[in-house]
């Protein structure tokens, strides 16, 4: 059930350039961008008309040589259906901004939702113990489908799937539990096409077996999802995990099935990141909405622009390069920093890997496809990587701090999960996220190295456990 992605219907409005003073109004085919206001603690925009049926995303440029068109930090989310963004996080006396308007959409409305199956506790004692999962069945689990509205990275209307995971015949309200999946490339196996051995939905049956009701968002670009998913873009992870919540809240209170006021958040690998960025968005834009009981993300690439780049740069193998190309694909469809991936790509590689981006190739099959040697940015032209080694405003490095998630301070205990001998995500991602938590003033915030020799992948089981032990003393 795919559908096109909603094209803007009013294109860059105006470019402007403040400076000590603001600059006169400047007029376009359809909007008029206003002078620039100086408050207390940020810089305002406000634009007319206000169009009817419209919303509006407001970017920035530090210099018009950045490349790069980023969402400036705000006081409210995006996109905004006011005429009117303040801007907090500027301390420049320059920046140029611009604002694109989309239609308006209803985030979180269900488009539908389907019972899928439905998984014993018979079944799920045989998954489990195949698995090594240390967790006894309670309830059978349904596993219903559902299919919602959200926003695409611009603020674009566009729908999204995920799996709802509901115990059967509890006989008391359920808490809430969001799991972020780890990196996936196949659009048919994320958590919506229930598959319980293959895809990661296997970890919310497994909340939702001990009395939880538990959703796996599948994230823009897969399930039923339009394009290509946009990898660790770290605003378009939380919206949709967002909206996610909301059609399940509604969901639920539709079917008769009462929630507790309990809200957890976990989710390893990719899933760490996109719970990070979940958390913040949450706390930065929805506590009328949502309270998170407790946070536990794991083994996330945090500290995109600096940690996880220099792992790229230092010509240590990768034992999954093609997370770099992900990366690099996935930015280039958000940033259109460059004409196309292909532009910046080395040969053979100009050719051979954009089409494996086409949402049916494993990783694995990737990963033999990138270069031998397991040095994942020799895949770029030798001009590019020598710019993006060598400028510290390349539009690439831009694009990277854009999605880092570390910088802020969150107000739910949080548990940081992490096993120092990853090599796929490295440690320093949580050493450097929780340093700066401590540092900004945060109280709550924890690490814990549950098996300090597991890889990447037998980090994960143990962590799981870890965090669902820690949820089920708060639940």
């Amino acid at each position: 059930m795919s559908t096109p992605r909603t094209r803007l219907v009013v294109s860059l409005l105006t470019v402007l350039l403040f400076a000590a003073r603001s600059t006169p109004a400047q007029t376009t085919n359809t909007l008029t961008i206003g002078p620039i206001e100086r408050l207390t603690d940020s810089w305002a925009l406000s634009w007319q008309p206000s169009l009817t049926g419209k919303a509006y995303t407001v970017q920035f440029q530090d210099t018009l040589h950045d490349g790069l068109w980023r969402i400036p930090a705000s006081t409210t989310p995006y996109p905004t259906a006011t005429n009117r963004w303040a801007d907090p996080s500027t301390t420049n006396l320059a920046r140029f901004y611009r604002v694109v308007a989309v239609p308006a959409t209803q985030r979180g409305t269900i488009i539908s939702g389907t019972l899928v199956s439905t998984a014993s506790t018979a079944y799920l004692t045989f998954l489990f113990n195949f698995g090594g999962v240390p967790i006894t069945p309670q309830y059978n689990v349904q596993l219903y489908k559902i299919i919602y509205q959200t926003i695409s990275p611009l603020g674009e209307p566009t729908q999204a799937s995920g799996a709802l995971l509901l115990p059967e015949n509890v006989g008391q309200p359920l808490p809430l539990v969001s799991y972020q999946h780890g990196t996936a490339t196949q659009t048919n196996l994320a958590p919506s096409s229930m598959d319980l051995v293959n895809s990661e939905v296997t970890v919310g049956v497994a909340f939702a077996t001990t009395g939880y009701a538990a959703v796996t968002p599948d994230y823009l670009g897969l399930g039923v999802s339009p394009g290509l998913h946009p990898y660790c873009h770290a605003r378009s992870e939380a919206t949709a995990c967002i909206d996610m919540l909301r059609a399940a809240r509604t969901f639920c209170a539709t079917n008769g099935i009462v929630l507790t006021n309990r809200l957890f958040l976990c989710g390893y690998s990719e899933g760490g990141h996109a719970t990070m960025s979940l958390l913040r968005e949450l706390e930065a834009y929805y506590t009328n909405e949502f309270t998170v009981t407790a946070c536990a993300p794991m083994a996330g690439p945090y500290d995109l622009s600096g940690v996880t780049t220099t792992n790229f740069l230092s010509g240590v193998a990768q034992p999954n390069p093609y997370y770099f190309l992900y990366l690099l694909g996935a930015y280039q469809e958000v940033y259109q920093f460059a004409p196309s991936l292909a532009s910046i790509l080395a040969s053979p590689y100009d050719t051979t890997l954009p089409p494996l981006l086409n949402g049916n190739t494993p990783g694995s099959q990737i990963n033999t496809n990138m270069p031998p040697d397991g040095n994942p940015v020799e895949i770029l032209k030798p001009e590019y990587l020598a710019a993006f080694k060598s400028n510290p405003r390349h539009p690439l490095r831009l694009a990277l701090q854009d999605n880092d998630v570390y910088y802020w301070i969150p107000r739910a205990p949080l548990h940081l999960y992490h096993c120092a001998a990853d090599e796929d995500v490295v440690i320093a991602n949580s050493l450097v996220a929780l340093a700066t938590f401590q540092s900004l003033g945060a109280t709550q915030v924890q690490l814990i190295d549950p098996v300090p020799t597991a890889d990447h992948g037998g980090c994960s089981i143990p962590s799981l456990a870890g965090a669902k032990a820690w949820f089920d003393s708060l639940r």
